[in-house]
């Protein structure tokens, strides 16, 4: 007679738990919490310690981490906030390395997906305090209010970090300064003697947080160049705002523009527009950087292999070993004071485009 298992009649195979996973190993279930929560600490032997994982890999026993999170009294889950961002290759391989440097410390990283305009800031943390993370960090999608904070704290959360945006009181601040970006930029296009500067906007919205200082950052180093020479806004070097889409379309229009515009200089928000830009310029017969110097942000590695090479502003990040070491910092001290902690030292890197 033919027997029928679960799986066989197409039912689900039951659940495996740590007491099958002891009786299979021949240790008690105090055993087999100490080998799979890593807590043994000397209290087991090696081989009985194989025989454990041995059997939750037989019996594909996964520990739960809703139970571990309430015997340890934090689920050690760090949620980023992750809105439609083009985050480009420099963000990228920061979030990548971030990621990295959380789970060697314990940690697990996981990205919130969603856009600034689908979550205000009451429903957003909400959502978060659901999940019980240990800690959030926010700051390029959502904006929290002091009354979000004191939410997720209150549902547990013991850091709440901003690594954008502005400060909100009660949670730490990764300050980055983008209007130094564009201040940098800026002065050493006016110090090679340019006085007619478009400044590209992305019409990516998303990107805001970084668009909006780094133009803020070139009229800066205009006013202060103004001042400085005493010139009267007549003759005052002019800056130009050019909203542009990152399409090839959008860069032979701005290519055709170039005339009406009347421009001796543009910075181009990143390496990756300023790249969109000299192709479309260059199509369009524009000399690089005879007839208009350019400038890009980032300090890619392709904007060095462009020719004629790429200025750029380089932004000193730190990696993203510092930020999680900050994280577990702050977790471990849940009721210390907020702080501030500046990073991202702009310098611009002088090469053939301007």
């Amino acid at each position: 007679m033919k027997t029928h298992t679960r799986a066989s009649a197409g039912l689900a195979a039951p659940t495996p738990t740590s007491a099958d996973v002891a009786r299979l190993a021949g240790v008690s279930r105090a055993t087999v919490s100490y080998v799979l929560n890593d807590s043994a600490s000397g209290r087991v032997g090696e081989r009985t310690r194989e025989k454990v994982l041995e059997a939750a890999r037989e019996l594909g026993y996964v520990p739960n981490a809703a139970a571990r999170s309430l015997r340890a009294g934090r689920s050690g889950l760090v949620l980023l906030d992750n809105p439609n961002v083009v985050w480009g290759p420099l963000l990228a391989e920061f979030m990548a390395d971030l990621r990295r440097h959380l789970l060697r410390l314990g940690y697990t990283a996981v990205l919130y997906g969603g856009t600034a305009a689908d979550q205000d800031s009451e429903s957003a943390a909400r959502r978060w305090a659901e999940l019980r993370p240990t800690a959030v960090l926010f700051g390029l999608g959502v904006v929290l209010t002091p009354e979000s904070v004191d939410m997720l704290k209150r549902s547990g959360t013991q850091a709440v970090v901003s690594w954008g945006g502005d400060q909100v009181p009660g949670a730490h601040w990764w300050r980055a300064d983008m209007t130094g970006v564009g201040r940098e930029a800026g002065t050493h296009l006016l110090e090679r003697g340019r006085r007619r500067i478009g400044v590209i906007v992305p019409t990516d919205r998303t990107l805001e947080y970084f668009s909006e200082p780094r133009l803020a950052g070139v009229q800066d180093a205009v006013a202060r160049f103004t001042r400085s020479k005493r010139l009267t806004k007549a003759g005052a070097p002019r800056v130009v705002r050019i909203d542009l889409d990152y399409t090839e379309q959008a860069g032979a229009e701005l290519a055709a523009r170039l005339p009406e515009l009347d421009l001796d200089a543009i910075f181009a928000y990143n390496d990756e527009y300023a790249m969109l830009v000299a192709a479309s310029l260059q199509d369009a017969g524009v000399r690089i950087p005879e007839d208009v110097a350019l400038v890009g942000a980032d300090d890619l590695m392709l904007g060095r292999l462009m020719r004629p090479r790429l200025t750029s502003v380089r932004t000193e990040l730190p990696s993203g070993g510092v930020l999680a070491e900050l994280v577990d910092r702050f977790v471990q001290a849940a009721d210390a004071p907020p702080v501030t902690v500046d990073v991202g030292q702009a310098q611009i890197i002088v090469r053939d485009s301007s």
